[in-house]
């Protein structure tokens, strides 16, 4: 497999939505939900809760075929302040499904409803997770074969695993594919703060002030709601409260060490990343685009427009879901 850089011409945005904040406000946010909602109907699933560390569990939906053991599994990583509900976890597993994988969808620590589980919180470092609940799968379920997704910060997750596990990773492990990851997390993060992108940074800031209050409510000896004082910015959150609950010096700690691009140049599996260039706040830098594109096993897929885990096309056929109909084709083949 050889990486590329491409405008890939295939995608064309869905009419009156072309630009990176149209695509983003109309899928990511869902404020277009008048116009582009979708229904996704899929099989009740298997509820199970892995432990991840002493004490620590967090919530997976699978969805398993008849055969689960000869079936490749999907497990798919959401992003900030999303869920195993988020609409494009739901939309990859419905497209798994029908493709015969078996589809497990990760909550991250705390979401999905599992705030009362344990006080921490969750953080764009936490590969090992997903690493636990990989290896929680292969012991239970006796499965054959596996492949990570992720979404946004998900994406950095799974890409972080795959370099740290490099060629020592589960045999069972074939392939990754990662949508609008942020693997520099500091560039992304100040991103946020520009003034075209500040509606983005109120939302998920907004969210994390309450899950933080909600944390603090459920076990009042762990955390301090005070130190959210005169939090206004991503950085602001993850300098006083992310970094100093999760083992980081600072912002700046905590960004360095929890980056994907840190191993890029390690992955030794089949790879597929796709970016978007009018993303309005993930950042590739220089030097992560230099990795990414001197790594045989990555397959980089950048196009003009998407925005930010969007790509809404007019639907031919399906749902219009472009990112997720790669993400499938991609893993097809495995």
């Amino acid at each position: 497999m050889v990486s590329s850089q491409t405008d890939n011409k295939a995608f064309q945005p869905r009419r009156g939505f072309r630009g990176g904040h149209l695509q983003t406000l109309g899928s990511f946010f869902l404020l277009a939900a008048f116009f582009l909602s979708r229904k996704i109907t899929l099989p009740a699933p298997e509820e199970r809760l892995v432990e991840v560390e002493p004490n620590i569990k967090i919530l997976c939906h699978c969805h398993w075929q008849s055969g689960r053991e000869k079936a490749l599994t999907i497990l798919a990583v959401h992003g900030l302040e999303g869920s195993s509900e988020s609409q494009y976890m739901l939309g990859i597993a419905r497209k798994g499904l029908a493709a015969g994988m078996n589809v497990v969808r990760m909550n991250q620590r705390n979401c999905g409803g599992t705030e009362d589980v344990a006080p921490v919180l969750y953080h764009s470092g936490l590969s090992r997770d997903v690493a636990a609940v990989a290896q929680s799968l292969i012991e239970r379920d006796h499965i054959s074969r596996f492949a990570l997704v992720g979404f946004s910060m998900g994406g950095n997750l799974v890409l972080k695993l795959a370099g740290e596990w490099e060629s020592q990773g589960p045999r069972q492990f074939r392939a990754v594919a990662a949508v609008c990851p942020a693997m520099d997390l500091a560039a992304s993060a100040d991103a946020l703060h520009l003034s075209s992108n500040r509606l983005y940074e109120y939302y998920f800031v907004w969210k994390l002030r309450r899950r933080l209050r909600e944390k603090a409510r459920l076990f009042p000896d762990a955390f301090d709601v005070s130190r959210l004082r005169g939090i206004m910015t991503l950085r602001d959150f993850d300098d006083k409260i992310t970094a100093h609950y999760c083992g980081f010096t600072g912002a700046v700690d905590y960004y360095d060490r929890a980056a994907a691009a840190n191993v890029l140049d390690r992955i030794t599996v089949p790879t597929f990343i796709l970016h978007a260039r009018n993303d309005p706040f993930i950042r590739i830098l220089p030097e992560t685009r230099q990795k990414i594109l001197s790594n045989p096993n990555i397959t980089f897929i950048e196009t003009d427009d998407g925005g930010h885990c969007s790509f809404l096309t007019n639907p031919d056929g399906d749902d219009g879901r472009w990112a997720e109909q790669q993400v499938l084709e991609f893993l097809r083949k495995f």
